[in-house]
C-alpha cells in the first residue's frame, strides 16, 4: 500500500504568502479565518487522511462495491469511516454556516480536497458529489427546498449526485429521452434511466438526493427543452423526515478500470417524485453550477493523485540500488537510482509540476471567492470570467499531467511498478477516470477554445494575458531570468490565440484540430505565472528559510528550463492545420 504525508509546508506556504489578491482580500467573510485556524484544520485534516482514509483505497481496490438483492453495498471499513467523517464535520467545510456549515474559503477546502484525493478517490466520491448537489440546491431551489434538503447534506447524514448521462447520450445531453410529467399538486413524476452515475447508490447515509435532467411533457426538444429536479431515493415528509421509498432503483454497477470502491450505478427512475429546481427549461443552466466548479474538484484530483504517486517514487528512488551514476561513491557496484540523472528529472518534473499547480489552484481558489461574494458588481464579473476561462485548464490539465506522472511512478518502481504490491499501479487505474469524466479534456478543450476565450464581456484571453503581463513587472533582479523564459511563453500564447480566433472565423476544422494543444499551451503560462509568484516570496524569503525557499528556487529552475519550454512544441505542432488530417480516408 503506498505511503502518504500531507503537503502541509506546502499548503500553509501558500495561504501564508500567496493571499495576495486585493479583491480577495476585500471579502469581510474571511477575516476570521487566520494562517493559525487553517494550520490547526489542516493538521487534522492530514491526520483523518492519512490514518483512517488511506487504508480505505487498497480495501476498495481489492473489495469493491456490490449490488445484492437491489442493495448496493460499500467495501470493508467505509461505513466505519464514513460515520467518523461526518461527526468530524468534514462534509460541512465550506459550507454556509446557516445549513450547519463551517463556512470556511475555497482556499480551505481546496487543500481538503488535495488529501482526500491523495488519500482515497473512490471514498471522496461519495461526498464530493454531496457538496457539488449542495451547491446547485443552494444556488437555484426555492427557501422550503433549502431549509428541507441542505441541513441533512451539510451534515453527510444525507447525501447527492448528479444525473445526467444516458445510454442515448453522453455530451450530447439535447438527446436526452426521461420525461417528467407535472402533477396536480406542482411536482413531477419523473421517468427515465441514467447511466453512469458515481455514488448513484449506496449504505452509507440514510438518503440520496439526486438531481435529474429530465424534459417536462410540453418542453420542446433540444438542450433548451432540459429541466432539472431534484429526486431523493425516500420521500422526505413534512416534518423532515425519512419516509417512503421513491420509484429509484438501482439496475446494476459499472465494473471499472479504477475506483472500484466508488459506486458507479444505473439508475431506473419509474414514476419517481420530483421537484423542479430553477427555472422551466433552464435546467443546463442550473445544473452547470454544480458542473462547472466539479470540473475544477476534478482537477484537484488529479493533483492529488499526482502528489501520492510522487511521494512514493521519490521514497522508492532513494531506497532501491540499482546500476551505477557517473558519480558513484558507491562501493559494492551499486547506487541508489535517485543518483541517476534520468531518475532525478522524472522526479523533479513530477515536483515541479506537482507545486505550480497547487499554486495555480489556490489563487483559482481566491477567484472563486471573489466571483461569489465580492460587493462590487463588475469586480464579481471580472473574477467569473477569470474561473470560466480557468475552469477548463484546470479539469484537463491537472488530470493530463496526473496520467503522465503516474506513468511516470510506475515506470520508475519498475517491475514493481507494474505488480499489485506497492499499490502504484492501481494510482494509475483510478486517475485514468478523471481525463474522462465531467467532459473529457478534448470535450474541455473545444469550450475552451471556442466558448471561453472570447464571450458577451469581451476578450476574456485577453484580459488573462494582461493580469499576468502586469505581474510580470517586478523589479527583483533575480527573477528576470524566469520573466524572460515565460514571456517568451506568452508570446507564443497570444500569437496562438491570435491564429484560434482567425481560424475560428475562417477554417474551423483547423482550431478544433488545436484545440488540445491550446490548451496545454494556456495550461503550461497559467502554471508558470504561480510559480512566478512563489519565486517573488522565495526569493525575498530566503534568509528566512534557506532550505525550503532554496528548493522551490531549484524547482522553479527545472519548470521553466524543463517544463514551460514545450510551449513551443504544441504551437508549431498545431499550426501545421487539419487538411492532412480531415482529407485522410479510413477503410
Amino acid at each position: 500500500m503506498p505511503t502518504y504525508t500531507a503537503p502541509l509546508d506546502d499548503m500553509m506556504f501558500l495561504f501564508e504568502n500567496l493571499r495576495n489578491n486585493k479583491n480577495y482580500n476585500e471579502l469581510d467573510k474571511y477575516k476570521e479565518v487566520t494562517p493559525d485556524l487553517v494550520k490547526d484544520i489542516l493538521q487534522e485534516a492530514a491526520k483523518i487522511n492519512q490514518n483512517l482514509i488511506l487504508p480505505l483505497a487498497k480495501a476498495g481496490d481489492e473489495n469493491p462495491a456490490v449490488l445484492e438483492n437491489g442493495v448496493v453495498r460499500t467495501p470493508p471499513g467505509y461505513k466505519e469511516a464514513y460515520k467518523k467523517f461526518i461527526e468530524d464535520g468534514w462534509i460541512s467545510l465550506a459550507c454556509d454556516p446557516k445549513y450547519g456549515g463551517q463556512g470556511m474559503p475555497k482556499t480551505v477546502s481546496a487543500f481538503f480536497d488535495e488529501m482526500l484525493s491523495s488519500a482515497s478517490l473512490a471514498f471522496k466520491l461519495y461526498s464530493e458529489l454531496t457538496i457539488g448537489a449542495y451547491n446547485c440546491i443552494n444556488h437555484h431551489a426555492t427557501d422550503e427546498i433549502k431549509n428541507k434538503y441542505l441541513p441533512k447534506m451539510v451534515e453527510g447524514k444525507w447525501s447527492g449526485t448528479m444525473c445526467l448521462t444516458e445510454p442515448v447520450c453522453g455530451t450530447d445531453l439535447g438527446l436526452l429521452k426521461t420525461k417528467a410529467v407535472e402533477q396536480d399538486d406542482g411536482t413531477f413524476k419523473i421517468s427515465g434511466q441514467k447511466i453512469f452515475i458515481t455514488s448513484g447508490d449506496h449504505d452509507l447515509t440514510e438518503n440520496i438526493i439526486h438531481l435529474v435532467l429530465a424534459r417536462a411533457s410540453d418542453s420542446p426538444h433540444g438542450t433548451k427543452g432540459i429541466s432539472l429536479f431534484l429526486v431523493p431515493k425516500f420521500i422526505v415528509n413534512s416534518d423532515g423526515s425519512v419516509g417512503t421509498r421513491n420509484g429509484v432503483s438501482t439496475g446494476s454497477l459499472e465494473k471499472k478500470m479504477g475506483i472500484g470502491g466508488s459506486a458507479t450505478c444505473v439508475l431506473n427512475f419509474d414514476e419517481a417524485t420530483g421537484y423542479m429546481i430553477g427555472p422551466k427549461n433552464k435546467g443546463l443552466n442550473s445544473m452547470f453550477t454544480m458542473m462547472n466548479l466539479e470540473r475544477i474538484v476534478v482537477g484537484i484530483q488529479g493533483l492529488g493523485i499526482s502528489e501520492i504517486a510522487y511521494q512514493n517514487s521519490l521514497s522508492y528512488a532513494k531506497e532501491r540500488k540499482q546500476g551505477v551514476s557517473n558519480n558513484s561513491q558507491s562501493k559494492n557496484g551499486a547506487d541508489f537510482i535517485i543518483e541517476h540523472a534520468d531518475i532525478k528529472k522524472t522526479l523533479l518534473n513530477m515536483k515541479s509540476i506537482i507545486e505550480g499547480e497547487r499554486a495555480l489552484s489556490f489563487w483559482l481558489a481566491q477567484q472563486i471567492e471573489v466571483s461569489l461574494y465580492h460587493d462590487d458588481a463588475q469586480v464579481r464579473q471580472d473574477a467569473t470570467d477569470l474561473v470560466s476561462l480557468m475552469t477548463p485548464v484546470v479539469k484537463s490539465f491537472f488530470t493530463d499531467m496526473g496520467m503522465e506522472i503516474t506513468s511516470d511512478a510506475m515506470q520508475l518502481h519498475g517491475g514493481y511498478g507494474f505488480t499489485k504490491d506497492l499499490g502504484i499501479e492501481q494510482l494509475y487505474r483510478d486517475n485514468r477516470i478523471t481525463p474522462i469524466y465531467e467532459g473529457t479534456n478534448s470535450v474541455q478543450a473545444i469550450d475552451l477554445v471556442f466558448r471561453k476565450l472570447v464571450n458577451r464581456n469581451g476578450d476574456i484571453i485577453g484580459k488573462y494575458i494582461s493580469m499576468i503581463d502586469d505581474d510580470l513587472n517586478i523589479s527583483d533582479q533575480k527573477i528576470k531570468p524566469y520573466i524572460d523564459k515565460i514571456s517568451k511563453s506568452i508570446d507564443i500564447l497570444k500569437k496562438f490565440t491570435d491564429w484560434i480566433k482567425d481560424k475560428i472565423q475562417n477554417e474551423k476544422d483547423d482550431a478544433s484540430a488545436a484545440c488540445n494543444e491550446y490548451l496545454k499551451v494556456l495550461g503550461l503560462v497559467a502554471t508558470g505565472h504561480a510559480w512566478i509568484k512563489v519565486l517573488e516570496v522565495s526569493f525575498k524569503d530566503y534568509d528566512k528559510n534557506k532550505k525550503f525557499y532554496g528548493e522551490k528556487i531549484k524547482t522553479a529552475d527545472f519548470f521553466f528550463n524543463r517544463v514551460l519550454s514545450k510551449c513551443e512544441n504544441y504551437y508549431d505542432t498545431a499550426s501545421t492545420g487539419s487538411k492532412y488530417i480531415m482529407d485522410f480516408k479510413f477503410n
